[in-house]
């Protein structure tokens, strides 16, 4: 059974076997004046179960969300029929920047229907695939952060995924949940800014 992880407050964290991927991976429990939300979840613990709002941040990551009846599952619109082949129903489609529960906000990334969530009371970044934490496959290492491999952008280029990921910088980045890996947990700015900025160079 997986366990809760208090992260910070009104913020947890859980992991869980992925057996396609054949690996752990990370999901998000979030309290809001909206309501729970579970952002890409997978197997979630009974205490979490029954959320209010879903975020997905690509439609790869449908896991168990179609199980959970939420009235509300958000999701960028480019996913949703992939999404829906998975079983997911996505209520709340959005483009550019929506209005999510909680006031949290979705940052675009360079792969076309990924996103990452922004969480400002918490001050989190909550990251589906373009990056990957420490024992992440492929290739696993103990970088705490690295960029995902290219062939997983869909089109898009290692140095197009690096500028998408340039005005992180400008937000107050404690945290960084990764879904694959570990997370980071603190000083999440400094890291992401050693990651990206020697890449921004090349």
């Amino acid at each position: 059974m997986s366990r809760l992880v208090a992260v910070a407050p009104g913020l947890r964290r859980w992991s869980a076997w992925h057996p396609e991927w054949r690996q752990e991976v990370g999901s998000v429990a979030v309290d809001t004046p909206d309501g729970l939300v579970l952002v890409d979840p997978l197997d979630p613990p009974p205490e979490v179960r029954s959320p209010a709002h879903v975020l997905l941040t690509v439609f790869w990551h449908a896991r168990t969300a179609g199980e959970l009846g939420a009235e509300h599952v958000w999701a960028p619109s480019r996913g949703v029929r992939k999404l829906k082949n998975r079983g997911v129903v996505v209520t709340d489609p959005f483009e550019d920047s929506p209005e999510l529960p909680g006031g949290i906000q979705a940052v675009p990334t360079a792969r076309e229907g990924e996103v990452m969530y922004w969480l400002p009371q918490q001050k989190a970044l909550v990251v589906g695939d373009v990056l990957l934490g420490a024992g992440a496959k492929p290739n696993a290492t103990s970088e705490p952060l690295r960029l995902c491999p290219e062939n997983w952008l869909e089109g898009a280029t290692t140095k197009q995924l690096v500028k998408s990921l340039l005005p992180l910088l400008d937000l107050p980045v404690e945290r960084i949940l990764v879904s694959h890996g570990d997370p980071v947990l603190q000083g999440g700015k400094e890291v992401l800014r050693a990651l990206i900025a020697p890449e921004k160079e090349k």
